[in-house]
């Protein structure tokens, strides 16, 4: 995985695991290594908003297969045993909740295509900006199993659980154009999706930083009880918010010149 603190606080993470980026248990350790030290930092230190790419040809085409199987080879074929198969269930576990729990905006830059367990990784980011040539989709009942990388989980909250019921028990890919239309991805650029993303980034990234945090803390957070639960997470997330620099800075700002000018730290 390759890495790179831009001078806007933004970092860029990109996958690098031969042509299409299966995620193997090593690549996801290694995210999950990263995105823990990252989470660790002192808040000054941290990256202000991380961006997840792949390359031009795909996000992550998925699950590293040959990891489930015991021996490859002609037919038939020894799946691993089950063991086996949870070790590699808690290493997607493990990478993809330590994105989510980023304290920062996390945005997937998803070029070519975000399949099976790169479109759980995409899912676990806040935001997602695909290329108008993307794809995205939930093969895994295709090869006779499940999603294990939080697919029936992260998709059914995103998209409601009828469109990810869809997309799960057909198996089905679906272009940006449609990804977008039901939810899934916020934002389709022609050409590069890592450029649309750096580009969201850097405007996040002038923002304010502990308000940002505090944000994505009363959102999800929220969702993971009932709505009163999450008003009153809301309530102590508002009221902290007055306690930063960011609402000195923003507050004086508006006051002194109105709406939108604050230059935050």
């Amino acid at each position: 995985m390759h890495r790179e603190r831009r001078d806007d606080g933004v970092e860029v993470l990109t996958l690098v695991n031969g042509k299409v980026n299966p995620l193997c248990v090593a690549l996801l350790d290694q995210l999950a290594d990263i995105a823990s030290e990252l989470a660790a930092q002192p808040s000054g230190e941290r990256p202000r908003v991380v961006v997840v790419a792949g390359n031009q040809r795909a996000f992550a085409a998925g699950a590293d297969i040959t990891e489930f199987a015991a021996r490859g080879g002609a037919a038939p074929v020894e799946l691993a045993d089950r063991d086996a198969v949870t070790a590699v269930g808690q290493s997607f576990l493990r990478a993809l909740n330590a994105v989510a729990a980023l304290p920062c905006p996390t945005i997937a830059a998803v070029n070519g295509v975000a399949l099976g367990g790169g479109c759980e990784l995409a899912l676990a980011c806040d935001l997602r900006v695909a290329s108008d040539g993307a794809r995205f989709g939930q093969p895994e009942i295709l090869l006779g199993i499940i999603p294990g990388g939080g697919g029936t989980q992260r998709l059914a909250r995103l998209v409601g659980p009828g469109r990810a019921k869809d997309l799960i028990f057909t198996g089905r890919a679906i272009d940006a154009a449609e990804a977008a239309a039901i939810g899934l991805v916020d934002r389709v650029v022609e050409g590069d999706a890592v450029e649309g993303a750096l580009e969201l980034a850097s405007q996040l990234a002038s923002g304010p930083r502990d308000a940002l945090a505090l944000a994505k803390q009363a959102i999800d957070g929220g969702l993971e009880g009932t709505l009163s639960d999450g008003l009153e997470l809301e309530q102590r997330c508002f009221v902290d918010s007055f306690g930063t620099e960011d609402a000195t800075v923003g507050v004086a700002s508006f006051l002194e010149h109105g709406p939108g000018r604050a230059v935050f730290p």
